[in-house]
């Protein structure tokens, strides 16, 4: 599913939709998929099948929220996995010719009316182990207060976000949220696990923490 295919013509699965690839005889490619039509003339570059951020309609934050709330005691961290939805970017060198939406679509305003932010949507079980899901967050929650906290959400900014990938999922990087008086998430731009490749090199992320209450 991601990483490098042959510009040759075949079908390539990615969960609910398929890329088509049909040969010319003109040393061309046609790529396929839905309603997009892309003609690629054959060079040395293979097509690349990327996991993307789940920017959908152009939004800048994820919104998970948990399926049951979770407590944390004071000075305690719990580690696990979280489900997330993903787009997929496709690549021809590093020209992106198709970008697309796998899954349902939602979409939820986090804030208030006024001043709040559209941000893409999701509910998720708390796993302690990667999930069999396409997309996934690596959770880490951190309590350094005195008090018990609890934890119902998750936000945290993915525009233009690195991603990390095997053959069959997709890794947001690494999350951290901290459950100060005001929770701190910071989307750290680090690999989840090290055997992971990611899509791009990862820009430095100075101060790359929101703040959500």
């Amino acid at each position: 599913m991601f990483g490098e295919h042959e510009l040759k013509t075949q079908f390539i699965k990615i969960i609910d939709k398929k890329i088509h690839l049909v040969e010319s005889s003109g040393n061309t490619v046609l790529y396929r998929r839905d309603d997009v039509r892309v003609l690629i003339k054959r060079g040395d570059e293979k097509l690349r099948v990327l996991p993307a951020p789940a920017e959908g309609y152009g939004v800048k934050f994820l919104f998970i929220k948990l399926s049951e709330k979770i407590a944390i005691p004071p000075k305690e961290r719990l580690v696990g996995y979280l489900s997330a939805p993903i787009d997929v970017s496709v690549m021809s060198g590093d020209l992106e010719i198709d970008r697309f939406v796998v899954g349902r679509e939602k979409y939820t305003l986090y804030g208030e009316k006024t001043v709040g932010v559209i941000a893409r949507y999701h509910e998720s079980d708390f796993y302690e182990k990667p999930p069999d899901s396409p997309g996934i967050v690596k959770l880490v929650i951190s309590n350094p207060t005195e008090s018990w906290k609890l934890v119902e959400r998750i936000v945290f900014p993915i525009r233009n976000s690195v991603m990390f990938y095997s053959a069959e999922k997709a890794y947001y990087p690494l999350v951290i949220l901290t459950t100060k008086e005001i929770y701190e998430v910071n989307n750290t731009g680090n690999p989840p696990d090290g055997t992971l490749k990611p899509t791009h090199e990862a820009e430095p992320l100075p101060n790359f923490r929101m703040r959500w209450s």
